[in-house]
């Protein structure tokens, strides 16, 4: 394959061999974040808190971790280029400490403890040095304001898609297993995860790194003028982006840890993988249309209706009690269906800041963008899984048993009320992100005229 050239259309192809390992990486969205803690709270027999704590102190380490592996792959300098050697080894070794993670050995006490920490702490560090090159990879492939969109719907379209996978991955290993309840069928059913897996996230992987090349210029450095630090902290586009998704992600990771939980004693249901489903059906299936909408009214103001949709959607939930499935179902439909585009559109919207930021410093410095985005979702995820699993065991949850009203409430509170109220102040925020198509193009054409040791005046202002 030959380097594709910025400035010119993507093909199909392109787009579907750099999306397709964000279709493998969602093994670390659902099972890792919806059912793993379950798993090792109520069949492996680690302590509630002590999983919350472990999960929250995992991700705040990928603080440090994260943007180091931004930088990192921003200065590499191979034959292969600067993502791909970590995507492509990488993957190798994240498959093994997913394997690890999903199929503990029979341990009880400090020992089942010990072999949770290590292995989720092995799979967070190799998840970032697998994700935050390729991630990296993706703004550098088009600087057009559209293509970019349809670029990472196609990416974050797959990881949904892969996201649905793994949601009705349970139900169909349950239902083929026959014995649901037991801790045997427990652990049978996260070694079938293991299994299907680890082979797909090393396929992907290795097929997006032979059929993607990253373009020649976008590993030049140019103008030196500020050091990161600084660049970021001048690039208020990007601040403005980076706290409104930090607020929204964390309201929304709260829903992610909870909704097992949620089901089961508040709604007195057995059909959470049913829910899951229809979330994750419907934010994919409309996925094509807010491609569409922000071509035609511009991401910043596709991504706020998206916002507003999820949020008024939701903030229905928490009125709802047990025996409502149906409106729970009806809730969850309509809050996906601004789900896809609360994914896809803000990775498009970032790119646009990577662009500004290439204005201030005269660099391209995908990497480190991509490691700072990479902390806030992982830290969003840390508090999210930390701060409920956390409250839960406060307030007095018992595993397996009918809960007390405190728990019932507390649930009630951290799976809708938090995340609608989040989700409220993050597109009060998002309203004054300046980047428009207009304003992109001339981002681009500032960019071209320094280069050509030409003055620019500061496109955004």
């Amino acid at each position: 394959m030959t380097p594709h050239q910025p400035n010119h259309p993507l093909p199909w192809t392109q787009k579907l061999s750099y999306g397709l390992p964000a279709f493998a990486l969602a093994v670390v969205g659902i099972p890792v974040y919806v059912h793993i803690p379950k798993f090792y709270t109520d069949v492996v027999g680690v302590n509630i808190t002590w999983v919350g704590t472990i999960l929250m102190l995992a991700r705040l380490f990928d603080a440090f971790s994260d943007p180091l592996m931004g930088v990192i792959s921003d200065r590499a300098r191979t034959r292969m280029g600067r993502r791909r050697p970590f995507i492509l080894w990488g993957s190798f070794c994240l498959a093994a400490a997913m394997f690890l993670l999903f199929v503990p050995p029979h341990l009880e006490g400090i020992s089942a403890l010990v072999w949770f920490a290590v292995t989720i702490v092995a799979l967070f560090f190799f998840w970032t040095v697998v994700t935050v090159p390729y991630e990296a990879l993706g703004p550098a492939l088009t600087c057009d304001y559209t293509e970019r969109t349809s670029l990472f719907a196609v990416r974050d379209g797959l990881l949904i898609a892969g996201t649905l996978l793994a949601a009705a991955s349970p139900a169909v290993i349950e239902a083929l297993q026959g014995d649901v309840a037991s801790g045997y069928a427990q652990r049978q059913k996260f070694l079938w995860f293991a299994l299907m897996y680890t082979p797909m996230l090393i396929g992907t992987c290795l097929w997006c790194v032979w059929r993607i090349r990253e373009p020649v210029n976008a590993a030049r450095q140019e103008r030196p003028k500020l050091n990161k630090l600084k660049g970021v902290l001048r690039n208020r586009p990007f601040l403005i982006l980076l706290i409104s998704y930090t607020i929204g992600a964390l309201g929304s990771n709260l829903p992610a840890t909870l909704i097992l939980y949620y089901v089961q004693y508040v709604l007195e249901s057995a059909r959470a993988d049913l829910f899951l489903f229809l979330y994750f059906a419907s934010g994919i299936l409309v996925l094509p249309i807010w491609i569409k909408v922000s071509r035609r009214v511009g991401k910043k103001n596709a991504w706020l209706v998206s916002m507003a949709i999820n949020t008024f959607a939701f903030s229905g939930v928490y009125f709802l009690g047990a025996g409502d499935e149906w409106g729970y179902a009806v809730l969850v439909v309509l809050s996906g269906l601004g789900f896809g585009a609360t994914l896809a559109l803000p990775s498009a919207i970032q790119a646009d800041v990577i662009d500004y930021d290439e204005y201030l410093t005269g660099s391209r410095q995908e990497g480190w963008y991509i490691g700072i985005w990479s902390v806030v979702k992982k830290f969003a995820a840390a508090i999210g899984v930390g701060a409920g699993l956390t409250i839960l065991g406060m307030v007095g949850y018992v595993p397996g048993e009918n809960q007390p009203p405190e728990v019932i409430q507390a649930l009630k509170v951290l799976y809708a009320l938090v995340p609608s109220v989040c989700n409220a102040v993050a597109f009060a925020i998002a309203l004054a992100f300046p980047i428009t198509q207009q304003a992109h193009q001339r981002i681009l054409e500032s960019i071209a005229l320094l280069k050509q040791g030409q003055p620019a005046v500061d496109p955004l202002r």
